[in-house]
């Protein structure tokens, strides 16, 4: 009788687990079309569901620790070690190459469209969703994520409903590529990698400016020729990896500003410079060319001391300027090295 008990029990005891099951399946269904039809706007659609069903949108991460992470708009709580990452800007989809994780979602890039060359062969492969400036959050929703990495100048306005959908951290100048290797690596728990990418960055530094030698300081301008205009840039991402390593900027050339747009040859002046670094932007590359070639032929171009010591140089616009990261922080110093014939 006992036996013929315990085995009624077990009988029992399946048939409500299959049961559960069935709840579990049924609760777990896709709407219908109807409410595909009357369905309010990704983005809202995406935070209304996530804040409905906080536990449905997250994987468990490696470990239960709960970690207190600081960031540029706060504080995020973040629990183990995340594992499913999404990255809502250049600098961060290049900081994961570097790390060695693999993101479940990145943003567009700028150029070379959808992925910078340089990274292709480790993110070509990662889901697409949307550009840095316009993030498709019901498909950030949709990878359930652990943790998103996303900027301050980009993202400020969507941070609540990105938390909604997963604990959300926020760089804040979107080209300060070290606070992007310094904050991932905490939330990831690699602070040690962080480390070591960040010794490797400063060690090659170092080894730039001992091989310059009393070549430095050189007086630099960024230029950037356009459609209907040309710029020079005072700061930002290659100025300040520029400043770091040993280069100065002309009088006048604010370094509190991002830079500025020349709509006149008259102030080509405004270039003067040892050694100019350009690069050409626009998607009207006719039009671009044709600028570019109007204003390097005119006197006051041709009389710049960079122009006349022939130190002008053609540089790449992802690796300078679109990518932001530490990778191409990298890609930058070797062009450097190769400009001035310095052994690496």
């Amino acid at each position: 009788m006992k036996r013929t008990g315990y085995s009624w029990k077990k009988a029992w005891m399946a048939a409500m687990l299959f049961a559960v099951m069935l709840v579990a399946v049924g609760c777990g269904q896709n709407p219908g079309s109807a409410a595909e039809e009357s369905a309010p706007p990704a983005s809202e659609q995406a935070a209304a569901q996530a804040a409905a069903n906080p536990a449905e949108n997250s994987t468990e991460p490696a470990s239960e620790e709960v970690r207190t992470i600081k960031h540029e708009m706060g504080e995020t709580q973040i629990k183990g070690t995340p594992v499913r990452i999404v990255s809502l800007y250049q600098g961060a989809n290049d900081a994961s190459v570097a790390y060695g994780v693999k993101p479940v979602g990145i943003v567009e890039s700028w150029l070379e469209k959808p992925v910078y060359e340089y990274l292709r062969a480790d993110l070509g492969d990662i889901a697409q969703i949307g550009t840095e400036v316009q993030p498709n959050l019901e498909e950030i929703y949709k990878l359930k994520p652990d943790v998103i990495f996303a900027n301050k100048i980009r993202h400020e306005a969507i941070y609540d409903q990105l938390s909604q959908i997963a604990p959300t951290v926020m760089t804040g100048e979107v080209y300060d590529w070290k606070s992007t290797v310094k904050l991932m690596g905490e939330v990831l728990n690699q602070q040690d990698k962080a480390a070591e990418l960040m010794g490797k960055w400063d060690s090659r530094v170092a080894d730039f400016k001992q091989k310059m030698g009393d070549r430095l300081p050189i007086e630099a301008t960024i230029t950037n020729f356009r459609e209907d205009h040309a710029r020079i840039f005072y700061m930002g991402y290659a100025g300040g990896i520029l400043k770091e390593l040993g280069f100065t900027r002309p009088e006048g050339h604010d370094a509190d500003t991002w830079g500025v747009q020349l709509t006149s040859k008259e102030s080509i002046p405004d270039m003067n410079a040892d050694v100019i670094f350009n690069f050409n932007s626009g998607t009207d590359e006719a039009a671009v060319n044709k600028l570019y070639t109007d204003w390097t032929s005119h006197p006051l171009w041709k009389n710049l001391d960079a122009v006349k010591n022939n130190q002008v140089h053609m540089v790449d616009e992802v690796a300078w300027n679109m990518a932001g990261g530490i990778l191409s922080a990298h890609l930058m110093l070797d062009s450097l090295y190769e400009m001035f014939d310095l052994p690496k």
